[in-house]
């Protein structure tokens, strides 16, 4: 099976945060460089992953997810670095649940296939872009709930979490990050959530 072999590719630089059910939203506009949020986005999101059945990826913080739902609905290949999450993205050509030959070339310095489903995570997110004063995203911010299945073990659970992710507009600068998100930190815990201690959904999924 085959997919486009140049991917499209990003970095992600993010924050995510736990929240109770019923635990208020934020003030978004009073962090950093932000002036205005946008209205609500509704997504709702269907998510498949992917590993060797010894869980080769996992263990080297590297996903293969087959999504559907969102403006970037595809095939992706997410890995873990100092600067951020990079992300590697092809459409998806049917809907056939088998690894792209494309992806799994893109994979194959961490482990090769054969690739079994190992969870699937179902989310009901509610999106918010936060702007500066010339209109740019700054960033964006997402409250998902969330609903997980763990295929081995068939395990089901259910989270709330926050994830404030750098924009276009967000300035380069690390001081000015660190400044960031050391106010989304405390806007947060203000809130009642928390700084999470799983580093992904998957992670979370797969009760780790």
């Amino acid at each position: 099976m085959s997919a486009p072999q140049e991917p499209t590719r990003s970095v992600e630089i993010e924050r995510t945060y736990d929240a109770g059910a019923d635990t208020p939203l934020p003030d978004w506009s009073t962090l950093p460089d932000v002036a205005s949020v946008d209205a609500a986005q509704q997504r709702d999101l269907d998510a498949r992953y992917f590993d060797t059945p010894a869980l080769d990826l996992a263990r080297a913080k590297v996903a293969i997810r087959r999504r559907t739902g969102g403006h970037d609905a595809g095939w992706h290949v997410k890995s873990s670095a100092p600067e951020g999450r990079h992300e590697w993205g092809w459409p998806i050509a049917d809907d056939q649940l088998v690894v792209p030959d494309a992806v799994a070339d893109a994979v194959a310095n961490w482990a090769s296939g054969p690739f079994v489903q190992i969870a699937r995570i179902r989310n009901s997110r509610t999106a918010y872009l936060l702007r500066d004063a010339d209109g740019g995203v700054v960033a964006e911010v997402v409250d998902d709930r969330v609903r997980a299945s763990e295929a081995a073990t068939g395990a089901e659970r259910a989270w709330r979490e926050w994830e404030v992710e750098l924009g276009p507009a967000a300035p380069a600068d690390p001081a000015w990050r660190a400044t960031f998100f050391a106010a989304a930190d405390a806007l947060v815990t203000a809130a009642g959530g928390t700084v999470s201690a799983s580093d992904s959904k998957l992670g979370r999924a797969l009760g780790r």
